[in-house]
């Protein structure tokens, strides 16, 4: 019996491995491994960057926004026709609205103040409704951006709240593709992995992949200063203290979330803002890389543990987004100034 297949699927089909896909979710994933160089040179090893920018919504969290949507529809939890909402600093909700586009889902995103202008224009343009909530309230507060989420999903019928924080199909979107794209692109010579933390979904789901293959593979997260996870897993200690507002975007958390699994971890590494953006400056300027301000956290954090490698190792940083989103702050000299961090 003949089967009639249009001839878009036939196409995709016949040019599987050629780049070619029936739709933008097919190009999420499969990103280069590349080769860093002069703001590496002072180091005993070659280092290599996981460069996810090259994901269709410009950041590592396309992979678990879909994952996510396509695991609650499994599941039954979103239904035809249903509401996606979510907290997020930017970059899940972009890879969550262009999802939404292509199953015809509504989306609703919570974000709060400190987040750049960019990423929020970029949500509202993609068909996502934003609530932008205050930065220094405490989690449990109403006017959190995790608060506002959980109201609004109680409030609007047949809706789905990701909570990309508990919700440990972020974790498992690594586990399935970023750590064996890692391991495959090194050929299996991978000895440290370093990366941003802050949803904890990329460290851990690439940890667990990783160190399924070799568990001498050593992962080290970078925090924030204001941030609780370097503390918590150095003394298990979860000190409110240590939680103060800061301006670096997308990594570090004044709460636990169920995606950071600390037994996978070797090290925690605290980067300044300052030293942050600078860093991400440097990486445009050294590398021809624009990148995101938690990528200038990443490479900063290993800088700065640059005394524990030797030669003959094989560093992979993870490098989350793109620096369009903060051509207003890291980007525009003004902004740099009025943190003091230029003169």
């Amino acid at each position: 019996m003949r089967i009639n297949v249009p001839m878009s699927t036939y196409f995709c089909r016949m040019n599987k491995g050629k780049n070619v896909h029936d739709n933008i979710l097919g190009a999420i994933g499969n990103t280069p491994l590349i080769k860093l160089n002069k703001i590496v040179e002072d180091f005993p090893c070659e280092v290599y960057a996981k460069v996810e920018y090259f994901n269709p919504g410009h950041s590592v969290k396309d992979r678990m926004a879909l994952q996510m949507i396509e695991d609650a529809e499994a599941s039954g939890d979103l239904k035809p026709g249903g509401t996606i909402i979510e907290c997020t600093s930017g970059n899940t909700g972009m890879g969550l609205a262009i999802a939404a586009i292509v199953k015809g889902y509504k989306i609703i995103c919570t974000t709060n103040c400190k987040q750049s202008k960019e990423k929020v224009d970029m949500l509202r343009a993609m068909g996502s409704t934003v609530h932008v909530c205050p930065t220094a309230v405490a989690p449990d507060h109403p006017d959190s951006y995790y608060s506002v989420a959980r109201k609004l999903n109680s409030e609007i019928e047949n809706s789905f709240w990701c909570n990309q924080y508990d919700n440990l199909s972020n974790g498992k979107a690594h586990y399935l593709s970023t750590g064996p794209e890692i391991w495959a692109q090194t050929e299996g010579r991978i000895t440290h992995f370093i990366v941003g933390v802050g949803t904890g979904g990329t460290i851990s789901g690439v940890a667990k992949y990783l160190k399924e293959k070799n568990p001498d593979i050593q992962i080290w997260g970078v925090d924030s200063y204001g941030s609780v996870f370097k503390k918590y897993l150095e003394t298990g200690e979860f000190d409110e203290n240590e939680i103060y507002s800061y301006l670096t975007e997308g990594i570090g958390e004044d709460i636990l979330p169920a995606n950071v699994k600390f037994d996978l971890i070797d090290k925690f590494e605290k980067v300044t803002d300052k030293d942050a953006a600078l860093a991400a400056r440097e990486l445009a300027l050294k590398e021809g890389l624009f990148l995101g301000y938690s990528c200038g956290s990443a490479i900063q954090g290993l800088r700065q543990l640059k005394s524990e490698l030797k030669s003959g190792d094989f560093p992979v940083v993870l490098f989350h987004d793109h620096g369009s989103r903060y051509v207003a702050k890291i980007y525009n000299d003004d902004w740099m100034r009025e943190q003091g961090f230029i003169d």
